[in-house]
């Protein structure tokens, strides 16, 4: 009874979530419950909690100045043009009805990746390919699911994503480790969902005629543009620039990005080069005309993240740190723990909490901000290893939290991606009646994680270059009496 006691404001806030409220207020509401829910059961000072809560929120200090500038150099790239030759460096290759799904997929993967931005990416794009795909006689179906499982390939593996940041803070590892570490799996899944894309556009017999992107603007309804205007303006400063032209120079400071997160600059580095290189070429292809469109564009990526991901990153961080202070997870993790026979199940019991947390609450960031220290505890507590090898496994922990949160975002019937991404594609096409099955195209999401599952479960991921897990018994299970050992030991240093 007690630690369904401690579950219920994780319980709260997702009948909250699944009911419509915005998780501001949700993650807010859950904070002060799991309060009163410490006070009673740990016998605290109710100001002592709201310390703890506090305490957790300094953690996400850093990370909020990282989501500001991260929003801002995605305005940046979608405003000046970086994001416009991103996408025409596949336009101009020629676009069909058999590989219009690919090319949107490809672009999408592109453009996330530069953009760090899922919804962003989705919303600059489904526009170009629901259309184009329309001219040149494609699957709307199909080309829909391949936008959606582009948007979140960036979103998971991008330097300036506001998911890989905070999964990867969380588990106290690099961005940049942890892109270095996955790169090649990422890879590999981009490469076998677009052989699935083109294989399927084949098998329906979809036409070969090629389309002319420079008709997308005047084949859109004044009804969409209005939306567009309304739900996201940069959308249509894209679309002229696609629809005009942009040099191909500006996809050098995608470039210049990737190239420092490779090199394992520090990400304020990378996020802040971006920003400035970007304003610079975007001078020089006339893209940027004054200081203040300049200002106006990060002053916008600014307000972007601080109207909702920063103030929500404090608020789940404090409801986390209350949670974690009267160890609320502590049952589900103890029996995990209790069935993994070796360290890989353990990590991959760590994978199944992430995506039973993510579709409880129907949100990958609260999914992650909560359940984050839990996983990195559940390593620490249970693993024996070099403080190398436990990196490694804190490293899968923040690829299980992040893949798994936002690539199942498009496959969970319920989740607000879900919601998201068909109302939107609904608004810009309404040519086609979209469907919760028409997302199961997503090859891509169901290929990352799926694999990600199998591959660690199964140890078969030593066979991708980076991504191997170190082995036992290099590292090891404690044994039951030395992890209650230790758990003696922390309650007894404990004040509280």
């Amino acid at each position: 009874m007690l630690e369904f006691l401690k579950l219920s404001p994780v319980i709260l806030l997702a009948v909250m979530v699944v009911n419509g409220v915005d998780i501001l207020i949700s993650a807010s509401i859950g904070l002060f419950v799991a309060a009163f829910i410490c006070k009673f059961t740990e016998k605290m000072k109710f100001a002592d909690i709201m310390n703890e809560a506090v305490e957790g929120a300094k953690e996400a200090t850093l990370l909020a100045f990282i989501l500001m500038l991260a929003y801002a150099l995605a305005e940046i790239f979608m405003s000046t043009g970086v994001g416009a030759a991103a996408i025409s460096i596949f336009l101009h290759v020629g676009v069909t009805g058999k590989t219009v799904a690919v090319v949107a997929f490809l672009t999408t993967c592109v453009l996330s990746v530069s953009t760090g931005t899922s919804w962003g990416t989705f919303a600059a794009c489904i526009p170009i390919f629901i259309w184009l795909c329309n001219v040149v006689g494609g699957n709307p179906a199909m080309t829909f699911a391949a936008a959606v499982g582009g948007s979140a390939f960036g979103d998971n593996i991008g330097l300036i994503s506001d998911t890989t940041i905070l999964s990867s803070g969380l588990q106290g590892v690099k961005v940049v480790d942890r892109i270095r570490a996955q790169g090649p799996w990422s890879v590999l899944c981009v490469i076998l969902a677009a052989i699935c894309f083109y294989s399927l556009s084949v098998a329906m017999g979809l036409p070969d005629t090629a389309g002319d992107p420079s008709k997308i603007l005047a084949a859109m309804s004044q009804e969409t543009i209005k939306v567009l205007e309304e739900e996201r303006p940069a959308v249509l400063t894209l679309l002229a620039q696609v629809k005009d032209g942009v040099p191909l120079y500006m996809i050098i400071p995608v470039i210049i990005v990737v190239t420092m997160a490779v090199m394992r600059m520090d990400t304020i580095s990378c996020l802040s080069t971006g920003i400035v290189c970007a304003i610079a070429f975007g001078y020089a292809a006339g893209t940027v005309t004054s200081i203040s469109d300049v200002i106006g564009l990060v002053q916008s990526g600014f307000e972007s993240a601080g109207s909702w991901a920063v103030i929500m990153l404090f608020w789940a961080m404090g409801f986390g740190a209350v949670m974690r202070r009267m160890d609320a997870f502590g049952p589900i993790a103890a029996f995990f723990v209790k069935i993994s026979r070796r360290v890989r199940h353990l990590v991959v019991c760590n994978g199944l909490l992430c995506l039973i947390i993510n579709a409880t609450v129907n949100e990958e960031m609260s999914q992650m901000a909560t359940v984050g220290p839990v996983l990195k505890d559940i390593i620490n507590n249970n693993v024996e290893g070099s403080e190398e090898d436990k990196y490694k496994l804190r490293n899968r922990n923040a690829l299980f939290s992040d893949a798994v949160g936002v690539h199942s975002a498009a496959l969970i019937p319920w989740h607000t991606g879900v919601a998201y991404y068909m109302g939107l594609a609904a608004a810009v096409y309404p040519l086609y009646h979209f469907t919760i099955g028409d997302l199961y195209y997503n090859f891509m999401g169901i290929i990352c994680v799926v694999s990600i599952y199998v591959l660690t479960f199964t140890g078969w991921d030593r066979y991708i270059p980076l991504f191997g897990l170190p082995e036992e018994p290099a590292v090891r299970l404690k044994k039951v009496e030395e992890r209650d050992y230790q758990m003696e030991e922390e309650l007894l240093s404990d004040p509280n």
